[in-house]
């Protein structure tokens, strides 16, 4: 693996970023689940908010709405995100080792490749599954 890609304001704000948007996307879920006429739903948006509760994911897999599906997607891929930055493997492509580049990863902040490795791995899985990122 390649040294430090990033500098240490780019990981925070990155981190920051990601932090945000993982927020915002719990605010979201929280309110399409308390538009619901389904008291179930109701009931479950109110704990959704909470830090102290259960996984996000685990609260609502079972859900099988596919807006919140995607939703529960994104919230996993920042994780894995946010992960990667802990590790001091962030901005490194996952296939090839190599930087995955500062443009690259302001347009897509939870990129695991860089722009040629994804174009080979989306060439491979096509109609495979939704791409990676």
């Amino acid at each position: 693996m390649t040294g430090p890609v990033l500098t240490d304001e780019q990981l925070k704000e990155f981190e920051r970023l990601l932090k945000q948007r993982y927020r915002e996307l719990r605010e979201e879920i929280r309110q399409e689940l308390l538009r619901s006429d389904d008291e179930q739903f109701i009931e479950l948006a109110g704990r959704v908010h909470d830090p102290e509760e259960a996984s996000l994911a685990d609260l609502l897999v079972d859900l099988n709405l596919a807006t919140i599906d995607l939703h529960i997607k994104e919230l996993r891929e920042i994780d894995e995100a946010l992960i990667r930055i802990y590790k001091g493997t962030y901005g490194i492509c996952e296939d090839c080792d190599q930087p995955i580049g500062l443009a690259r990863l302001r347009a897509n902040p939870m990129a695991r490749r860089c722009i040629q490795c994804q174009e080979i791995y989306e060439k491979t899985h096509a109609g495979v599954s939704s791409p990676s990122l």
